[in-house]
Order: C-alpha cells, then structure tokens, then sequence
C-alpha cells in the first residue's frame, strides 16, 4: 500500500486542525457595474462603495468567520453585457449573491439570471418596479419610480408652483420612460398641465427641437428623468435658447460628470436621490469620514452610499441565515427589517423594496446644495 507523501499528510493533518468556516474558504460575491462607457460615473462610485463595505466586514472578521471575496466584472455600460458578465459570475465564479446594477435596464437583464439560478441579486439603486418582479431572489436597497415621480411632482407643484410642465424623456430607457409615467400621474391630478411631451434616444447630443417646442409651450417647468449626461446636455442648450425656467430630473442625475458638463447652465435645477453627505445623521457622517480616507479625499455620492449599505444588508442576511446556501440565504434577506445604513434605515417590504426617504438636491452657484428630505 502506497503511504501518503509527509507533505500531503502535513496538509491534511493542518486542515483538519482549522475551524470549519475556515477551511470552507472566503465567501464569494459578485459585482457586475459600468466601470467603463458612457455611464461609467454611476458603477465607479457604486463600486467603491462596495469595495469599503467589503474592506471593513473582512478588518471585522468576516462573516460566519469567514472573509468576503469580491469578484466583480464591468459591463462597459452596453446592452446585454451585464447578462454575459453575470452568467459568468454565476457559472465560473461560484458567487453565492450578486451587487449590482444601478441601472434599471441592466438590472432588468440580470434579473432573470440570477432568478433562475436561485442565487440572490441586490440592486443597489435600480428604480424601476419591474426590476424585482423578475423574481423572489431579487431585491434592493433603495425607493423605487412610483415614489421618486410622486415627489417630484409633489415638488414642482407646491415648492416651485408650476402649473404646466413639460416632460423630456428617454424612448430606449425603462427608467427615464417609468418615471415620467409616474411623475405624470401625481402631477396633472394634482392640479397642474403636462403641456408636451418630447423623446430622445440614449445617446443622443442634439435637443435643439425638442426645446425648440418646449419654448413656444410657455411652461413653468421641465422633467427630465434621463441620466445625467444628456440630461445635462439638454440644459446647457435650453440655456443657450433662452429657457429660464428650472429642469428637474431624479437620481439618474446623480453623477459628478452632471456638473461638468452641464456647468452653470444646471444653477436652479433640482433633482431627487437617494442620499447627501450633508446630512448630519451620524450613520451618515461615519461613512463619508470612512470613503473619504479610502479614497483620497472624494466625497462619497448616493450610489456610493447604496453600494456600501447592498454588501452591508447582505453580511447581515448572511449572518442571520447563519449560511450561503440560496433559499436560506434568500429568506434572510427577505426578512430584512430597521438596518441601518449610510443611506438611511433597511426594511425590505413583502415585493423586497426598501421604502426609503427621497433627498433633493439643489444647484446653486456650481454646486450641489441639500434641499431637503421627504420621508415616504
């Protein structure tokens, strides 16, 4: 009989000495986010947010004893990547939950991925409803359009009060189309008028008709539920045909490339989000000390702050379920209620959504300006 090599024995004899959780290895997830293309400011942040939330669990101890591996891919901000980078988590990476994607559109076609594989999805700021009725393994950590539209529309007619409106929106974005739905239904039973609504598609960098229309319209107001690059764009060129009047947009404007391409031209614009690090909420003040010194200084954003609270609801699931395995897993996050977290406090409700307050934000000689928070 051929007696084991002493190393293989020494390996063995090591293994048999660790702690269970030890010897099972870290605890895998996955990340897919536009780090790279047109949309790429909203998975940056996201991302860094996550990576501080995984840095601080593991310099804790992990979870279960074990630490968190992070393995993330970047979908490059196209269509129908974030299907074959989660694929690619799911099947060669053995990730036991997914982070990811702020986007709506991309949410929506991972969604169904991580459905069928039974392995839970949170997005850490996908809005649209659609998003987690692709499945009882999808949730997220952030309000959803209904409630988004409702106060934008609530804003526009008693903070500005504007009675007639128009809406710019994007015809190939689920978010920016279900956010003007929603805006519209709170605001013309509310009292006021959508004179006219004009459509673009993503990428477009020319809005001179649809202004053009927007301006014999006369309105008070105008929606832009986009993502911030044209929705920048769309301002800086109604300013250059002499449109006053405020543009209002929702957290896909969220974003430091708004500022920079938009520059002055966004000054009395208001958009909704999901959090500010002006808010003297000691959870909050504790994470921006934290992202600042893990990352030279910049100032964290709400998609920071939902990236790093998506891995934080997500240890804690791990935790309670006291396993990785899916169904378990699934359960625990299910029954996620009062975390809290640098974007506020955590309860998931029985369609997994997180009912959360809306931030606004004002832009104000250059800079963003916290408004004021609407609770739900």
């Amino acid at each position: 009989m051929k007696l084991p090599s002493p190393i293989f024995a020494l390996a063995a004899l090591i293994a048999a000495s660790l702690p269970a959780a030890l010897a099972q290895g870290p605890i895998k997830i996955g990340e897919y986010a536009s780090l790279t293309g047109k949309e790429a400011g909203f998975g940056q942040t996201s991302h860094q947010g996550v990576v501080l939330a995984v840095e601080e669990i593991n310099a804790r101890g992990g979870v279960l004893g074990r630490p968190l591996e992070l393995v993330y891919e970047d979908n490059q901000t196209k269509p129908g990547e974030s299907a074959t980078v989660v694929k690619k988590l799911l099947s060669r990476d053995k990730v036991v939950a997914l982070i990811g994607e702020v986007s709506s559109g991309r949410s929506l076609e991972a969604a169904p991925i991580a459905q069928a594989a039974k392995i839970p999805m949170i997005a850490p700021a996908a809005t649209n409803p659609a998003v987690t009725q692709k499945g009882d393994y999808i949730f997220r950590v952030c309000f959803i359009d209904p409630f988004q539209g409702t106060v934008m529309a609530k804003f526009a007619l008693n903070d500005l009060k504007a009675r007639k409106v128009a809406i710019i929106s994007s015809v190939s974005n689920a978010y920016s189309v279900g956010l003007a739905k929603f805006f519209r239904e709170t605001f013309v039973p509310g009292g006021g008028t959508v004179a006219l609504e004009q459509k673009y598609s993503e990428g477009d960098k020319d809005f001179r008709a649809q202004l053009t229309a927007v301006k014999a319209a006369g309105v008070d107001a105008v929606f832009v539920p986009g993502y911030y690059t044209e929705s920048a764009l769309i301002v800086r060129q109604a300013r250059d045909l002499g449109l006053t009047m405020p543009f209002l947009g929702g957290d896909g404007w969220e974003d430091e490339q708004l500022l920079k391409i938009g520059g002055p031209a966004l000054n009395g614009c208001y958009y909704s989000t999901h959090f500010s690090p002006e808010n003297d909420d000691p959870a909050v003040a504790r994470f921006v000390t934290a992202y600042k010194t893990r990352w030279k200084g910049e100032v964290p954003g709400a998609f920071s702050a939902l990236g790093y609270d998506s891995v934080y609801v997500l240890a804690d699931a791990i935790k309670r379920a006291g396993t990785t395995e899916g169904p378990k897993l699934r359960a625990a996050l299910a029954a996620t209620k009062d975390f809290p977290g640098a974007s506020g406090v955590t309860t998931l409700d029985k369609d997994r959504n997180a009912s959360k307050a809306a931030t606004i934000i004002a832009i104000k000689g250059g800079k963003l300006s916290f408004h004021k928070t609407v609770a739900p």
